[in-house]
């Protein structure tokens, strides 16, 4: 079955990295996920200056947003796709991932399938 690890990252220090979670940390987790055969998909994202949201109101009439946005107190940081048996062994590695750590979290979402697609 297929999951989703959303990363969100928690307390950020000076340099807008995540409290708890240094470079050589992702870098032996992605290589951990990565060997262990049950990565899909992964991707960091960009700095989050770099978001634009877009909402479309119900007579069509589109809004378009740069970001930070102010209202956000989590900063989506990236995504992993893993496919492994069950949701308790999806579990064990979202709290294997560096951003579960320092006010972090990592959610976790089974991905829908839909017969035929």
């Amino acid at each position: 079955m297929k999951y989703l690890l959303l990363i969100n990252a928690g307390e950020l220090d000076l340099q807008d990295t995540p409290v708890g979670c240094e470079p050589e940390d992702w870098m032996r987790f992605d290589k951990e996920i990565t060997d262990a055969g049950v990565v899909v998909a992964s991707e960091s994202l960009a700095d989050l200056v770099t978001a634009t949201r877009v909402q479309v109101a119900n007579d069509g009439k589109r809004t378009v947003t740069d970001g930070p946005f102010a209202e956000t107190r989590e900063v989506l940081g990236g995504f992993y796709v893993i496919d492994v048996p069950d949701l308790d062994v999806a579990l064990d590695w979202a709290a294997r991932c560096p951003g579960s750590r320092g006010g972090g979290s990592v959610v976790v979402r089974p991905v829908a399938e839909f017969p035929g697609a």
